[in-house]
């Protein structure tokens, strides 16, 4: 007879359902994971709100072959309950986080391990295949990583996050002793304070309209917070910089200002990052660029080695992931505790972590 679990899906906007599914069964290179703690990504909610934008819809992901409804969540943490024959390096028992990427394998980018830049990219969480907003998922073991002896799972649900900013910052060439600024002080732009603090920076300029975030950003290691509705951000960023601007911007608004901003405040010859991910489509002024010889970099998520390195800033205490947690709920409560919540109050969050026990 064949084991049930409960489960967060996706079916469309402003529609996820808890529901009990099966199981899933081990396969060859896998592990399956007791999950323990999952976070609620900015992603997450661009799917709720106005989605599909990663999750197939009507049309099968090309490597999962699996459409809406699909099981949510890619920040997580949890223990490795089974193992399938011929996985190495991993044990039952093993507390681990994974990294969500769904490639191919195959493609010249994915040999490179640039895997987030594969053709057929998806996510665990979002491309179907299972997730974190459940009790078990499986996924293989490449993937996976081992948390070291005394960091908690709790700890474990906030690497991917941080990942996607020290992704971002080695996609910059940060350099230790370099100005940046970083429009956002929500999940993704407090994680990039994390990493800009973590790679030695020597200042770190935050741009921020909320009250709570902007708190946030000065105890995450910003070094001054502007806020466009009170001053002229790119007079104030002048004077800081004595007319040359920052080395490198950092947009994490998704939003056309927060992009025009980013580049304005950057110097000649200066490399702008676009972490976030946009609903809408904007216009821009290339003159901008072409100009200046400034750099608009994207970026995607992460690529080999990157979790490992999160994984060490946070051991050695050079990243301190807990203060990220602002509230923690169970998978029944994840709508209206978890997603409304996050609409409602999100200034006032980082980062909801959701436990799946379903015990008291």
């Amino acid at each position: 007879m064949s084991k049930k679990m409960k489960a967060a899906l996706w079916y469309g906007q402003k529609d996820i359902r808890l529901e009990e599914v099966e199981v899933p069964a081990v396969r060859d290179g896998e592990v399956k994971i007791k999950v323990e703690w999952c976070g609620i990504c900015g992603s997450d909610l661009h799917e709720y709100l106005a989605g599909p934008i990663f999750i197939p819809q009507g049309e099968e992901h090309p490597l999962t072959k699996k459409a809406a409804p699909v099981i949510l969540g890619h920040e997580f943490a949890g223990e490795i309950v089974e193992v399938a024959d011929g996985v190495k390096d991993l044990a039952v028992g093993d507390k681990v986080t994974l990294e969500p990427i769904v490639a191919c394998g195959e493609c010249p980018q994915c040999k490179e391990g640039n895997y987030n830049l594969c053709s057929k990219l998806g996510f665990h969480g979002l491309a179907g295949g299972g997730g974190g907003l459940a009790e078990y998922t499986t996924f293989p073991a490449n993937m996976v990583h081992k948390l070291p002896k005394g960091m908690s799972t709790k700890e474990g649900a906030l690497i991917e996050p941080l990942a996607v900013a020290v992704h971002s910052v080695r996609k910059a060439r940060f350099l230790q002793g370099e100005t940046a600024i970083v429009l956002g002080a929500g999940p993704i732009g407090l994680s990039t304070i994390l990493a800009l603090k973590a790679a030695g920076a020597k200042e770190i300029i935050a741009i921020e309209l909320a009250k709570t975030r902007k708190d946030y950003a000065i105890e995450f290691g910003a070094d001054i917070v502007l806020d466009p509705t009170e001053v002229d951000v790119l007079a104030e960023v002048n004077k800081l910089t004595d007319n040359q601007g920052v080395d490198v911007a950092f947009e994490t608004t998704g939003v056309q200002a927060g992009l025009e901003s980013a580049v304005a405040a950057t110097g000649r010859k200066g490399r702008i990052v676009v972490t976030s991910i946009w609903e809408e489509k904007i216009k821009f002024d290339l003159n901008d660029l072409v100009l200046t010889e400034k750099e608009l970099i994207g970026t995607i998520a992460y690529s080999q080695g990157v979790f490992p390195a999160v994984i060490s800033l946070i051991d050695d205490g050079r990243i301190d992931a807990k203060r990220m947690i602002t509230k923690e709920i169970k998978l029944d409560q994840v709508v209206d505790k978890g997603f409304e919540e996050l609409i409602s109050n999100k200034n006032k969050h980082i980062k909801i972590l959701v436990s799946p026990e379903q015990k008291d």
